[in-house]
């Protein structure tokens, strides 16, 4: 079991109450329900963080022509291998 520690803070009565109600709706203690929305929180950011970085990755390096045209090439033969047929059942 990981190493835990128990902390006091204060909240608005009214998000406290919207706390209980959704733990309760779950079945979970405070503690489950607070860990759980802290670490999405955390999830969230790191993946916000992730996709900032892959997004500045293209601009400085974006793709070059050549590499356009190679995947747009490649995806006409595989859209010319597929029927199309907007009747035939998927």
């Amino acid at each position: 079991m990981q190493d835990t520690a128990k902390i006091t803070f204060s909240l608005p009565r009214d998000l406290l109450d919207s706390i209980e109600r959704e733990r309760a709706a779950g079945g979970e203690t405070r503690s489950q329900f607070l860990r759980r929305a802290i670490e999405a929180f955390f999830r969230r950011q790191r993946e916000r963080e992730e996709i900032e970085r892959y997004i500045r990755g293209y601009q400085q390096y974006p793709e070059t022509a050549e590499e356009i045209a190679f995947a747009e090439s490649a995806l006409a033969d595989v859209m010319a291998e597929n029927p199309w047929d907007e009747g035939a059942e998927q």
